[in-house]
């Protein structure tokens, strides 16, 4: 059985793996800029992970996101299930391959870089940014 990815859950991932390299919090045109989004559709992606308790939201002019949770301890599918819901699936690959990928290098927001299976039981700190 297989699981696509939906494009929220697929940034998702890639937002904590943003958040967790990213020296001070990050606002939302500097995520929407690493993720290859726009920023009216970071709040979209980033609230069920606010809602969650994974990432901090701070308002104002020197806001933006912060990750709360130690990403050691947080599973790619525990994000997946936060973002499209729970599944029984243990394959999973994602339309751009980005978020699952650990050979970050080949990603791009130019276009779908080759989606491939992945563990879904990895830790999120096990990708790189």
């Amino acid at each position: 059985m297989r699981l696509e990815i939906t494009q929220r859950a697929d940034l998702a991932v890639r937002a904590l793996v943003a958040l967790q390299s990213a020296p001070t919090r990050l606002k939302s045109v500097d995520l929407a800029d690493a993720l290859g989004t726009t920023a009216g559709f970071v709040p979209q992606v980033m609230a069920p992970l606010v809602r969650a308790g994974w990432v901090r939201s701070v308002p104002g002019p020197t806001g933006g996101y912060e990750r709360r949770r130690d990403l050691d301890s947080l599973t790619v599918l525990e994000v997946v299930e936060t973002i499209d819901g729970p599944t029984t699936t243990a394959v999973v690959s994602s339309p751009s391959g980005c978020a699952m990928r650990r050979d970050r290098a080949r990603c791009t927001s130019r276009g779908p870089a080759p989606a491939r299976s992945f563990a879904p039981r990895w830790p999120v700190s096990a990708l790189r940014s």
